[in-house]
């Protein structure tokens, strides 16, 4: 297909049935994919954890949530709701279709469906020959020629059909009103809107990625010696036993407000925090999406999820066993995380603190090479 038929596309999908941070981190290209004007309507096709960001991205236009069958999931289902999705998808009558994947994923089931919706154009990275169901791919040089940040590899797919963008921030849009009950929660506990906060996002979903309990409350014990500002701990409502753990094994003073915040009242209350300190997890691309200084607890799972343009501080331990692409840690011994001393993480926090907003880093360049480099 030629890249005028692209340009005349005005009703087009997006397919990334990953989770938050996975979508958020495609947000640049959906913005160029947009483009300047309101005549081109852009839905997003995402899994149901990927579909709560939807109403944050201002880029997106409609939002279709499915259980993708060949991505993974802990819950049966029957092909009734892959019949359903398939005809809602036709339905649309979409012009065509853009599918994002991480560089370890096939594209070929996402192109299936998009074909068989009768979708003409249809675009992704592809490792094969994927004949009919792809109209435009571009062939997969992951990980043996190069890596690329997550957010590079979507941009660097549109731009090969002319979509481009001058902006290539993270996308997400605090609502006021989560902003105005953020703001009353943190007062009613004694933090002002001048005061300075540390905010603590100590989950994760896969257990890989998850910083040891015991060490989250030294890092607190550190920062509060310190005096750098009260701690705030967020968290899912499941993650409730979680932080009161790490809330009992320290003697500082800090505020919980786990299963007390959706998802844009998460996002506020990151907007409004000082630094931020998690895993590589969601809520670190929510950071980076809206300028939050930001200490990346990063498990070396993957190569290409850090932080992008924002000022922050990475942090592992380097395992010859990284890049495992793995929710449990193959090895048994989470060293990425386990063995990385809370006294850095404190450091990097009163670095961040510290210098003045100008001078902070955000270079985007992965701090390791390819595979074989």
């Amino acid at each position: 297909m030629s890249r005028a038929e692209w340009q005349h596309a005005r009703n087009v999908l997006c397919v990334r049935l990953d989770s938050l941070g996975d979508v958020l981190m495609c947000t640049p290209a959906m913005r160029a994919i947009k483009g300047d004007g309101p005549r081109r309507v852009v839905t997003l096709l995402t899994s149901e954890s990927g579909a709560a960001a939807a109403r944050y991205i201002p880029e997106l236009d409609g939002v279709l949530a499915y259980a993708a069958p060949w991505m993974k999931s802990e819950r049966a289902r029957g092909a009734a709701l892959d019949a359903d999705m398939l005809s809602r998808i036709a339905a649309r009558q979409f012009d065509a279709a853009v599918i994002f994947t991480s560089y370890s994923q096939s594209p070929l089931p996402a192109a299936l469906l998009c074909h068989m919706a009768g979708i003409p154009l249809r675009l992704a990275h592809c490792r094969e020959n994927p004949y009919l169901m792809l109209s435009d791919w571009v062939a997969e040089a992951e990980p043996d020629k190069l890596i690329r940040h997550e957010v590079q590899r979507q941009l660097d797919l549109v731009a090969g059909i002319g979509w481009q963008s001058a902006s290539t921030g993270l996308s997400f849009r605090v609502p006021d009103p989560a902003l105005t009950k953020v703001r009353r929660l943190l007062a009613t506990h004694g933090i002002g809107a001048q005061d300075k906060f540390i905010l603590m996002h100590p989950g994760a979903s896969a257990p890989s990625r998850r910083y040891p309990a015991r060490l989250w409350a030294q890092v607190i014990s550190g920062l509060a010696a310190r005096r750098r500002g009260s701690i705030v701990l967020t968290g899912e409502a499941s993650e409730t036993g979680l932080l009161d753990a790490i809330c009992d094994a320290t003697g500082a003073r800090v505020l919980s407000l786990a299963g007390q915040l959706d998802l844009g009242q998460l996002g506020a209350a990151i907007q409004l925090a000082t630094v931020m300190i998690c895993n590589n997890t969601g809520p670190a691309h929510i950071a980076a999406a809206l300028g939050t200084p930001l200490v990346d607890l990063y498990a070396l799972t993957n190569p290409q999820h850090t932080p992008w343009q924002v000022a922050h501080r990475l942090l592992f331990h380097d395992v010859p066993c990284r890049f495992c692409y793995k929710s449990l840690c193959p090895e048994g011994h989470n060293d990425c995380l386990s063995k990385l001393e809370p006294m850095r993480v404190v450091q990097a926090v009163c670095s961040l603190m510290d210098q003045a907003p100008g001078r902070q880093s955000t270079s985007d360049r992965l701090p390791w090479p390819a595979r074989g480099a």
